[in-house]
């Protein structure tokens, strides 16, 4: 059985087409631009989908793992930041269906990345999960005895709206001091400009001069990792999970920064588990193809 599974993020639309059996056949990618809006995001992802289905028509259906707070049972996007500009109140899944003949799910991002380490990747020999996605915002899931908890109003695992500094930064969902302005890719970036005053542009051209030494930006990296640890420390000391998984974009230039977190970690004594993700950016696109593969069984 194939499925297509796709991951619609801040930056990128991934999008691939895997078997049940776990082996990737085929990917695709584009920006996102979401500055220029919700038509122009669905564009995107429709043309990711066709460049899919172009390769691989024998697909069962199309799960989308996004960004936003979702009703898994109606597909509806109950809450979404201006990460994706009119995201919130949007179903694509009726209108989807109708446009390829094939079921189609759609949950969040975070919780898809889960699915897909839990299936694929780091997590698969635990079962009690809980994962971070760190990319333009910071997502989260959990996973409790194999069963993902999505909770009451479909927020369970919001971490990245999770007060980190009292009375802190504005963030866009209207709070102050959300995890999210502290320990996002954004907010990385945003941090290296700020104490350097030089217009980086991405996590890696940062983590490039951190690792020269450049003085300002090793304050500020040994500022985020902390910042990083009280989150871990937070999520160990409330949920207790076996592990914490962390993914998303920075994670991908852990080489630079893992072994400061893990060090900072332990001093801790807490014998917290944290692993990095080990899917990368297709985590999120693996996690909603397996959803499509567990309708079909449900």
């Amino acid at each position: 059985m194939n499925a297509i599974g796709i991951d619609i993020g801040g930056t990128s639309i991934k999008g691939i087409v895997i078997n049940d059996q776990g082996q990737i056949l085929k990917q695709a990618k584009i920006a996102t631009t979401a500055e220029l809006g919700r038509e122009h995001i669905l564009s995107n992802m429709r043309s990711v989908i066709a460049d899919l289905l172009a390769s691989q028509n024998d697909v069962l259906g199309i799960g989308i793992g996004t960004a936003g707070r979702v009703n898994t049972e109606t597909g509806d996007i109950v809450y979404a930041t201006n990460n994706l500009p009119g995201w919130q109140g949007l179903n694509m899944k009726p209108l989807l269906e109708s446009e390829y003949g094939r079921s189609v799910v759609i949950d969040n991002d975070a919780n898809t990345a889960l699915i897909g380490e839990a299936w694929l990747g780091a997590g698969k020999p635990y079962r009690d999960l809980t994962m971070l996605t760190l990319g333009t915002g910071v997502g989260g899931a959990i996973m409790v005895r194999g069963e993902l908890i999505r909770g009451a109003l479909w927020n369970g695992g919001e971490w990245g709206h999770v007060v980190l500094v009292p009375r802190g930064r504005l963030c866009n969902c209207g709070q102050y001091g959300c995890m999210e302005q502290y320990v996002s890719g954004t907010a990385f970036v945003a941090a290296a400009r700020e104490v350097t005053q030089f217009p980086y542009k991405t996590g890696v051209e940062v983590l490039q001069d951190f690792i020269k030494g450049q003085p300002q930006l090793v304050g500020m990296v040994d500022r985020f990792l902390d910042d990083l640890v009280i989150v871990i420390y937070n999520i160990h000391l409330s949920l207790n999970p076996q592990v914490i998984i962390i993914g998303g974009g920075l994670v991908d230039s852990r080489e630079y920064w893992w072994g400061l977190l893990t060090t900072k970690v332990k001093q801790l004594q807490l014998g917290i588990e944290v692993k990095s993700a080990e899917l990368g950016n297709l985590a999120g696109a693996i996690g909603a193809a397996k959803r499509v593969f567990s309708s079909m069984e449900g």
